[in-house]
């Protein structure tokens, strides 16, 4: 009994400094900890990471596909970056010609409003007198229906105001021929500035429809030249990861926010493409 009790009294001491040297140990590491806290989570975080990180094989196959997927999809943009601008092309030369319509109808109104002005003139002087008998009234008429029928063929009064006139309806055929010709330029003058109203609507409505395609044209344009530079480099999963703590985010710079551009407004040209 006396032997035993020696032999764990000898072994004391040896389990007492075995236990003191895993404490001192963990003391180290705590300290360690406390004091440079960073550099431990950056080395686990490391080496986590390296864990967690794909074969060379798998990332070469992985960055082939990539690139295969990158590839179809930059020739695809450009196919239709190219309809695009071809489009965009056709609405400008669309607007271009109903630009040229307005000008020309432009160009009819005013020398309608120039006849205007010409026979107001001359029908403030003091019309010829005439006997009037009902030859003067029937020469009258002819007169009128002669005019009228050519300026329908013309273009310059539609149908229907030819059909007024010949039956008579908001018109005097009795009236003197330079008054029933002021009447008549009248008209055709209301009709070509309507036509060249019509006309600007249509030239706004091309106008916007070349804006639009010429936008769209542009932006994929961008995104072909994006789509064919090269991308960004692959990222690990774990390295989303913040390991760091508070101190990798203080480390981080502030962004700064770009300001907005000024809007522009108004009226400009489609560019060619």
């Amino acid at each position: 009994m006396q032997t035993v009790f020696s032999a764990v009294l000898y072994d004391v001491p040896q389990a007492a400094g075995i236990w003191l040297a895993l404490i001192a140990v963990a003391a180290i590491v705590i300290a360690a900890l406390i004091v440079r806290p960073g550099r431990f989570r950056r080395v686990f975080g490391d080496r986590i990471s390296e864990a967690a990180r794909p074969s060379s094989l798998d990332l070469a196959v992985e960055v082939r596909e990539r690139s295969r997927e990158r590839a179809r999809y930059a020739q695809e943009i450009e196919v239709a970056a190219g309809r695009a601008a071809a489009s965009a092309e056709r609405r400008r030369a669309e607007w271009l010609a109903v630009q040229e319509e307005v000008e020309q109808a432009w160009q009819a109104y005013e020398a309608a409003e120039r006849d205007v002005r010409r026979l107001a003139a001359a029908a403030a002087l003091p019309l010829p007198r005439t006997a009037r008998t009902p030859a003067e009234y029937a020469d009258r008429e002819r007169w009128l229906h002669r005019a009228a029928t050519a300026a329908q063929e013309r273009g310059e009064i539609t149908v229907e105001q030819l059909s007024d006139i010949l039956g008579q309806r908001g018109w005097d055929s009795r009236r003197h021929p330079v008054e029933q010709e002021l009447l008549l330029r009248r008209l055709v003058r209301d009709n070509v500035r309507a036509r060249h109203g019509a006309v600007q609507e249509r030239e706004q409505a091309a106008w916007r429809a070349a804006e639009l395609a010429a936008a769209a044209a542009r932006s994929l344009r961008d995104e072909a030249y994006a789509a064919t530079s090269p991308g960004p480099e692959r990222r690990s999963p774990f390295s989303i990861v913040d390991l760091g703590g508070a101190e990798s985010a203080r480390e981080l710079p502030a962004t700064p926010r770009p300001e907005a551009a000024p809007a522009v407004r108004g009226r400009a040209a489609v560019p060619a493409f």
